[in-house]
């Protein structure tokens, strides 16, 4: 993609500040390399892990007519079965039939210098890693979440996407949905009032948790094992690591179970709309003993100081088959729905609630004596609250394409989702170290707790980075 015309900054600039971005907690990032850059050119992207969430991701890179110039996978079977669905999304998709393979990510950027993007859909473990590299050579990323698997790769892909000129999208799509930007305004407007607690649920649960095995199954033909492992562990092979993110997630060598899988959706409402910023203190309960994989029930429990016009918060997680807000909290929902929801993110104001799913989606408002929630885009008391945020474009990742190529900046780059990865994050130095701790942001330390260290900086193998 080459930049042919010349686009006023200034005036762009002034149309984002009309918008009310300066109102809220959003990392745009205005890359010199795109301004200018035609809006209906076309990127040659790459594709950094071809499983089924790249699959899923597919049609929203191939129907706008996007060429995907080169696919990378350490699983050989799972190239043809990408390659057999984007036959069926027209000329882009007969096109990326030509697509260069490659089994090493790092060749792949050495390499492809046409590159102008990649999309990121590989393990929880490679996000941080691939997405430096892409960021390193030049290229705007979009990585599927959760973003991290430590506090210190928070921390460290935040910092380097702040120094960068680059695009960068988060795959947390809720917060492209109407309902998600219009439930921060609500919200930031003070029609629920004092907000203390905040509770994000969703009924999935694991098997108890477990050791490793320590017998292996035979590597299928075509994968690489210890370039899957990357720059965890390399663990004996087990078929069930290969079953997706339910699957290879529930192994703590590997990723952060179901706090990063659907926190990471669950927590960007709360986080944007209340401006949390890093907790204070971290509790966790779970229903057995920790070994090797996530607990089959978790209960997290944030605290945050007051900031701003916000007063001090609680920010709660559960999973479980069991999972809900409290028992009286989730009687307020009864009225609207024939039980409480499967999964969720509710917020208590002294004056009302707002619920939504828990990607943040369909906002439903009830104000104190009311007696039925009603949808956040017609509830008559949130009617005068002024559009304030800009609305995204058909989907979450036109959003990025759009960015890329020298439009609106994208919503969830990846400053502010790091932040929200690191709360997550710190829950799980929480978990497994076993106690609650006192989190000193600044130092990146739990409080008295130097045993804590490992966990928040987790050692890595560096054969593939």
């Amino acid at each position: 993609m080459r930049n042919n015309t010349q686009t006023n900054r200034r005036s762009f600039l002034k149309q984002l500040s009309a918008a009310g971005v300066g109102a809220w907690t959003f990392s745009y990032v205005s890359p010199g390399s795109v301004f200018g850059a035609e809006a209906n050119s076309k990127l040659n992207i790459a594709l950094l892990g071809c499983g089924n969430r790249m699959g899923q991701l597919l049609p929203s890179i191939l129907d706008p007519g996007e060429n995907v110039v080169a696919l990378c996978e350490v699983n050989a079977s799972r190239i043809g079965q990408l390659q057999k669905e984007a036959a069926k999304h027209g000329a882009a998709g007969a096109a990326m039939q030509n697509a260069k393979v490659y089994d090493d990510y790092r060749k792949l950027l050495a390499t492809e210098r046409s590159v102008d993007a990649v999309v990121i859909a590989s393990g929880q473990r490679w996000h941080v890693p691939m997405s430096k590299a892409a960021l390193h050579a030049g290229k705007h990323v979009f990585c599927e979440k959760p973003l991290a698997h430590s506090v210190a790769e928070a921390r460290e892909i935040r910092e380097l996407a702040r120094g960068s000129k680059l695009v960068t999208q988060v795959g947390t799509q809720g917060g492209s949905s109407a309902t998600f930007r219009r439930s921060m305004e609500v919200i930031q407007a003070g029609v629920l009032g004092p907000i203390r607690d905040v509770h994000c649920w969703i009924n999935r649960s694991f098997p108890p948790s477990a050791p490793i095995a320590t017998e292996a199954d035979p590597i299928p033909e075509g994968l690489n094992w210890d370039f899957w492992c990357g720059p965890s562990r390399l663990l004996p092979f087990k078929k069930y690591y290969l079953g997706g993110c339910l699957a290879w997630g529930r192994w703590l060598a590997f990723g952060d179970g179901h706090l990063a899988d659907m926190g990471a959706h669950a927590i960007n409402l709360p986080w944007r709309a209340l401006q949390l910023g890093p907790p204070q203190h971290v509790t966790v309960k779970i229903a057995e003993p920790l070994r090797d994989s996530y607990p089959s029930v978790t209960d997290f429990r944030w605290d945050f100081a007051a900031r701003g016009q916000f007063a001090p918060v609680t920010v709660w997680w559960h999973d479980g088959v069991e999972a809900g807000p409290p028992e009286e909290m989730g009687k307020e929902l009864l009225s609207t729905y024939d039980k409480v929801p499967t999964n969720g993110v509710l917020f208590a104001g002294e004056a009302g609630l707002l619920y939504s799913d828990a990607w943040g989606v369909g906002g439903m408002v009830k104000l104190k004596g009311e007696p039925d929630c009603k949808a956040v885009l017609q509830h008559a008391g949130c009617k005068t609250v002024p559009a304030t945020l800009p609305r995204a474009p058909k989907n979450h990742m036109q959003e990025w394409l759009d960015a890329c190529k020298g439009g609106p900046g994208t919503f969830q780059g990846f400053v502010s989702s790091a932040d929200i990865a690191e709360v997550a994050m710190v829950g799980m130095v929480a978990l497994r170290y076993g106690k609650p701790i006192e989190w000193d942001s600044q130092n990146m330390k739990a409080t008295g707790e130097p045993g804590a260290d490992r966990l928040i900086n987790l050692a890595q193998r560096k054969k593939w980075l």
